[in-house]
């Protein structure tokens, strides 16, 4: 009978591991949060993924339990591990991409180079911060913060006294320096529970408005020893972590050549998009390998370049799917991927891939077909 694999969580990553999941003969099966999902060809179960009993009963009917998000709570979590159900990633790996505060901690013990930070309560202890630190910082909510959600630079206390003031007792924010950095990096590396573990090329990743718009890969003008301490850096927190799965590391490149630690996820992230179409083995078939405790696949790339821009918002007018005609008759190279969303200001909906030899090239026809579904 073919391994179960249970994905909590109906996003577009659950629906992107769909077809490698048939390609390994996999038996994919989905919790999703409602009807109707991005995964809602695999969803065998759908019901909220904080309700012990909903969990547990989709459990059940799996072998290894893995995510499409970190949002499921320890308790719930844990319950599963002391159940005899596996679960991977972990709770207590998972905890460190669920709260940032605790990440920070463990980062700090593993020696990871990683942005000067407090954790805060009051205005005063926030204030002391940034007039330590240039006047600046960003303050972060340790948890369920996203795609720029849950962030925000500030000069002053004040402007974050409602966050301040909401905190119930026990809890805290964290604030960070403002780091002076040239561009955002992301290091991606799978290990399977045995300690096999493989790395991906770092990537080059632009952001818009707290999401991620574009990746390209490798990062252009990464030297050896960058290319080397970020891969250094990714190996080290998947083993420091007992991380099992995918771990996608969000750097940060500084004017002053130091590479920073920003946040981590325990996932498919969306600066791997790429890896589908750019690298022998995709991500998200690396991480069914890993946590389905299979050999790991080579992460070497298909062509030198590879450029993945994501699709946000959808047209304003029809649909996704009536743009695809022209896109592909224009531009045959690219590669297509939608998440059977609905249009919507900002949201995610889709995302394309260009491999080529010139980077150029792959950044305009990327580009070009992308804007076909604006």
């Amino acid at each position: 009978m073919a391994l179960r694999v249970g994905v909590i969580g109906g996003g577009q990553l659950a629906r992107m591991m769909i077809a490698p999941a048939v390609e390994l003969g996999l038996d994919l099966r989905v919790l999703a949060e409602d009807e109707g999902m991005s995964a809602g060809l695999a969803a065998t179960a759908v019901g909220d993924y904080r309700d012990l009993e909903t969990v547990r009963a989709f459990a059940a009917d799996v072998d290894v339990v893995t995510f499409d998000h970190e949002h499921v709570p320890q308790d719930v979590l844990r319950q599963l591990v002391d159940g005899g159900v596996v679960v991977h990633p972990g709770p207590d790996a998972l905890q460190y991409a669920q709260d940032k505060i605790v990440m920070r901690r463990r980062l700090a013990e593993l020696g990871v180079p990683q942005p000067e930070w407090a954790v805060v309560r009051t205005e005063p202890e926030l204030q002391a911060f940034l007039d330590e630190h240039g006047g600046a910082g960003v303050v972060k909510t340790p948890r369920g913060g996203y795609d720029g959600k849950g962030v925000r630079v500030v000069r002053a206390a004040a402007e974050a006294q409602d966050w301040l003031v909401a905190l119930a007792e026990g809890d805290a924010l964290l604030v960070e320096e403002l780091v002076p950095f040239v561009r955002e990096l992301a290091q991606q590396v799978a290990r399977r529970a045995g300690g096999e573990m493989v790395a991906y090329p770092v990537v080059e990743t632009v952001q818009r408005d707290g999401v991620c718009a574009e990746v390209i890969a490798p990062a252009p003008a990464a030297t050896e020893r960058l290319a080397e301490v970020a891969e250094g850096i990714g190996r080290a927190i998947a083993e420091g972590l007992g991380v099992t799965g995918m771990l996608a590391v969000e750097l940060f490149e500084t004017d002053d050549e130091r590479i920073l630690v920003n946040e981590l996820a325990m996932r498919p992230h969306n600066s791997g998009h790429w890896s589908q179409d750019g690298a022998v083995t995709g991500q998200f078939e690396q991480h069914l390998r890993a946590v389905a405790d299979l050999p790991l696949g080579s992460t070497a790339l298909r062509a030198p370049w590879s450029v993945m821009v994501n699709i946000l918002g959808g047209p304003a007018e029809g649909t996704i799917e009536e743009r695809f005609g022209a896109a592909m008759a224009e531009h045959p190279q690219a590669k297509i991927h939608t998440y059977g969303k609905a249009p919507r200001p900002g949201r995610k909906v889709g995302h394309v891939n260009v491999a080529d030899a010139d980077l150029d090239d792959a950044v305009y026809v990327a580009r070009a077909v992308a804007a076909h579904f604006d």
